[in-house]
């Protein structure tokens, strides 16, 4: 870790430049970072490994909050099913296929870097267009979330003016612990969720002798038509978004060793934090199907051991939101300071605090989005969000594939031991799913996702027409910018 003066040496090795073969030369130069971006490397402390565990933890779910909807949607069976067999399906190859691209690309921006080196800026910049307004959506269900576990403590915040003034004004307050810094929320990442997760660690095993087996058995009550657009949205929430975190690999410390055991302890982790309460609950309560609503695993915590418990698992929902909407707010700002580097977006907009060094222009678009789509209804915003993400992922994958196609000598420091044939039928499955996902849609979310991607293709020829007459300045000396002019040629 650096210290504060910064040696000539140190200098150096933050301005470095990450080496790909190109398929015309033997090596070629793709400079990721801007001079601000380097001094900032040189100077500023980095994630760890826990930190960044926890972070990614927090990226994709925060605790078993929201698995709720899934049983509602198909039963206990199929709810058990879906957490046991999509992470092998989904999360691991996600997870796989961002450790490899994000120790190859380590710097901000992850997954825009990585379209736009395998099929050049217009596709790299339409990939930060879906996946940051993904993100943003997603951003906006915490609060939601939240305040529907806070209102059975508190029955004020369930409708009317008190609910939405609480959802303002706990996204601000948030956003700006986010401005605070990013080793911070690191750290109370951590702590959030050790916090969150004890009371059903407890819960789990309280209902240990309360368990009846056949009851995960269970198909869903008769009568009850299966809802499969809310089941598989709700799984797809709850375990997507691996990818987000590749988006602070310049923050991260020797990322090239740290991401890829990052991502293989929070992937364990995520899991069991997901299947081992779900199994207590479902095999020791037996409810009516409807009351599986988001928000009862609190109720069914007060039917297995007392209000006390009820109670702790609604104060670590809030806790596990803040840690949700931290995770996410950061890889959303650093993820606009990393197009600024590219020469997507204007220079401006990677600005960075005096005070602390993170990248506001970031935090407070994100926030100021998240804000406008914060008051729709719960199930629209995840779906919103999958929708565009499911555009994002398709694309990754591409690029993924094509990156190993196209560039098969250049050096990987961690590498999915496949070839490109083991690669493609690795991404099949996914795309399958994602195809899925984007079929069950509504009309309202192929409206708005439609609206979203030709306002991104919009966006990409705008700031080319920008560029060119010169009316903001962009990062085009040295850093992320000469990478996309290469690919654009």
């Amino acid at each position: 870790m650096a210290d504060g003066g910064g040696s000539q040496q140190q200098q150096k090795q933050a301005e470095r430049e990450i080496v790909v073969p190109s398929p015309n030369t033997s090596q070629s130069q793709l400079p990721i970072t801007t001079a601000a971006a380097a001094s900032h490397t040189a100077t500023a402390k980095k994630l760890t490994l826990v930190p960044l565990i926890f972070l990614i933890y927090f990226e994709v779910a925060g605790g078993p909050y929201g698995e709720e909807p899934a049983v509602k949607a198909a039963g206990p069976l199929w709810a058990i099913l879906g957490f046991l067999i999509f992470p092998f399906i989904w999360s691991v190859p996600e997870a796989l296929i961002t450790a490899e691209l994000a120790t190859a690309f380590p710097g901000n921006g992850g997954f825009v870097i990585w379209a736009a080196a395998a099929f050049g800026p217009f596709w790299g910049s339409l990939m930060g267009t879906w996946k940051f307004l993904s993100g943003v959506i997603n951003i906006a269900a915490f609060p939601a979330l939240c305040i529907d576990y806070l209102e059975k403590i508190f029955p004020v915040f369930s409708s009317g003016l008190p609910r939405y003034i609480a959802i303002f004004a706990s996204t601000i307050f948030l956003s700006f612990l986010n401005y605070t810094g990013l080793t911070i929320v690191g750290y109370a990442a951590v702590l959030l969720g050790v916090v969150s997760l004890l009371p059903f660690i407890l819960m789990s095993l309280i209902a240990i002798p309360q368990i009846r087996p056949h009851r995960w058995l269970s198909l869903g009550q008769k009568g009850v038509k299966k809802d499969w657009t809310l089941f598989f949205n709700t799984l797809f929430w709850n375990l997507n978004f691996w990818d987000n975190v590749s988006t602070l690999a310049g923050e991260v410390e020797k990322p090239q060793k740290t991401f890829p055991k990052a991502l293989f302890a929070a992937v364990i982790f995520t899991c069991l934090a997901y299947i081992i309460p779900l199994m207590a609950v479902t095999g020791a309560v037996q409810v009516d199907q409807s009351e599986w609503e988001t928000g009862f695993m609190a109720t069914a915590a007060e039917m297995i051991s007392g209000k006390w418990l009820k109670i702790w698992i609604e104060i670590g929902a809030v806790l596990s939101a803040i840690g949700l909407f931290e995770a996410q707010l950061s890889s959303s700002a650093y993820q606009v300071l990393g197009m600024a580097d590219l020469a997507i977006l204007p220079k401006f907009c990677g600005r960075r605090s005096k005070i602390f060094n993170t990248p506001w222009v970031g935090i407070v678009l994100s926030t100021v989005i998240a804000l406008a789509v914060s008051y729709m209804d719960f199930t629209d915003i995840i779906s919103s969000a999958n929708f565009l993400y499911s555009l994002g992922m398709l694309l990754e994958f591409a690029s993924f594939v094509w990156l190993r196609r196209k560039f098969p000598s250049m050096e990987r420091p961690y590498r999915v031991p496949m070839g490109v044939g083991g690669l493609i039928a690795m991404c099949l499955i996914p795309s399958a799913f994602l195809v899925v996902i984007m079929v069950i849609a509504t009309k309202i979310v192929y409206l708005v996702s439609g609206l979203m991607t030709v306002g991104g293709i919009g966006w990409y020829f705008l700031m080319k027409f920008c560029k060119s007459r010169n009316l903001f300045q962009f990062n085009n000396n040295g850093g992320g910018g000469a990478m996309l002019d290469k690919y654009d040629e």
